[in-house]
């Protein structure tokens, strides 16, 4: 098997790999599991010299990093520039904090000592997406070693360049040789891994489909698993908020990264004594949006990562079109080499259409009008999925009320939905389970083991 990077913005092939044999694989795998055990017997303050030293490292190799992700998935290279200089920070914070994450919890009881602590798990499988080639892979990475695990790396075969860079920053960093460890490997192995004995968990970002089989194929194995799946968040603007502050960052949390984000603002449900005057200010910025080579000065978007995930979005639009939407902007492919794809509002979407009914991947953005908060709540909750929301309304006591009734792992009230390594991530319903960041996201891969101690007899 051949796996292939290719440019999305011009078509043409970067370089080809052939994908890791079984003997290969076997190798690696067993190298992972060796330095697995030894990391778990490293005192926590020489795990967190390892999180710094990656973080450095990223810093240090950021001008080589970024562009291999514009290059392999078609994002902005600004976005990419800060996209590495997010993963440096997310070693850091964890590199501050873990030690203190990591700490035994006293638990008073009926012993002289009872105390939760937490072990390793063991080797973490990570199936990675292509969106954020570095930062997806790197926020898990980074609590997960600092709890003593390992990490096996399948990524996504459109970014092998990427993969093996990650790789590369942990040897700079001076790693124990196989505790990060890079598969170049199709889907069709994800099983066979995640049944490995030497696998003990499984952490996974991708669509829902995907997670469903990933969940299945682990719950089989009786692994540990973290899922974070698609969304389709919902933008809520009400009628007490800056509608002009809403439709500025709505601008950039609809359309950052061409779109291809499960977080992205999807469906901006927008009350309707101030729609018209946000449709406009949001069209207005939508159409400042600058498409073009994704490595060119001042290109804020970039191409699709595919060209089949770009028909798959451009059949979504003329479907919503054909139901009834009004579309103010864009709505087709770009003419050309590359996946590129217009800036696309649609205004008067129902929850029936197919651009709220589906998670539109890519930079189209559908509008619906509500009649109240209480609609909005209705029609925000009104998917299967439940990752993030953002809320704007200047009301923050009647805000603190709507939070609660909205179905997400996360809701933003007045800016946009964004992941923090401080404070955890994750989504409900059929956007996944378990978090990932925060002190949660570290111990979603420990085995938080009771400890009860009784008094000593002579």
């Amino acid at each position: 098997m051949t796996i292939t990077s290719f440019n999305p913005a011009t078509d043409a092939v970067l370089t080809e790999y052939d994908a890791h044999d079984a003997p290969a694989i076997e190798q690696k795998l067993e190298r992972a599991a060796s330095a697995q055990r030894e990391w778990a017997r490293t005192p926590v303050a020489e795990r967190m010299a390892l999180l710094r030293r990656v973080a450095q490292a990223l810093r240090e190799q950021k001008a080589g990093l970024a562009p291999l992700a514009t290059l392999e998935m078609g994002k902005p290279l600004a976005e990419a520039v800060g996209e590495v200089e997010k993963c440096a920070w997310n070693f850091d914070v964890y590199a501050d904090a873990a030690p203190g994450m990591l700490q035994d919890q006293v638990v008073p009881s009926s012993a002289t000592d009872s105390r939760m602590v937490y072990d390793p798990l063991g080797i973490v499988l990570a199936v990675m997406p292509w969106n954020y080639p570095f930062w997806q892979v790197m926020r898990a990475a980074a609590p997960v070693l600092a709890g003593g695990n390992g990490m096996v790396l399948k990524h996504a075969s459109n970014v092998p360049q990427c993969a093996l860079a990650l790789e590369a920053v942990f040897q700079k960093a001076g790693a124990p040789a196989g505790l990060f460890t890079t598969l170049l490997v199709g889907s069709g192995e994800v099983k066979r891994l995640i049944e490995d004995h030497r696998i003990a968990a499984v952490t996974f970002t991708g669509s829902t489909p995907a997670g469903r089989s990933i969940a299945s194929q682990a719950g089989q194995a009786l692994k540990k698993q973290v899922l974070e799946l698609g969304g389709s968040d919902p933008f809520i603007v009400l009628a007490d908020a800056d509608v002009e502050a809403a439709a500025t960052v709505a601008v950039k949390a609809r359309f950052q990264n061409t779109g291809q984000s499960c977080i992205a603002a999807k469906r901006f449900i927008v009350e309707h004594a101030v729609a018209d005057r946000f449709v406009d200010a949001f069209v207005a910025g939508a159409r400042k949006l600058v498409v073009g080579d994704p490595m060119g000065d001042g290109v804020t978007q970039g191409a699709m990562a595919k060209r089949n995930l770009r028909d798959e979005l451009h059949a979504q639009v003329e479907a919503s079109v054909q139901q009834g939407a009004k579309l103010l902007l864009g709505g087709k492919p770009v003419a050309g080499p590359g996946a590129f794809y217009e800036p696309t509002v649609l205004d008067q979407v129902t929850p029936d259409m197919t651009a709220a009914r589906e998670e539109t991947f890519g930079p189209a953005a559908a509008i619906l009008r509500v009649a109240d908060a209480a609609e909005a709540v209705r029609v925000a909750n009104g998917t299967p999925f439940g990752l993030g929301a953002a809320l704007w309304t200047t009301d923050l006591d009647h805000a603190r009320q709507l939070t609660r009734q909205i179905d997400a792992g996360a809701v933003f009230v007045n800016g946009m939905v964004a992941s923090d390594p401080r404070l955890p991530f994750g989504g409900t319903k059929e956007s996944g389970y378990g978090r990932e960041l925060g002190v949660l996201g570290l111990h979603e891969f420990t085995n938080i083991k009771t400890v009860w101690t009784g008094p000593a007899r002579t």
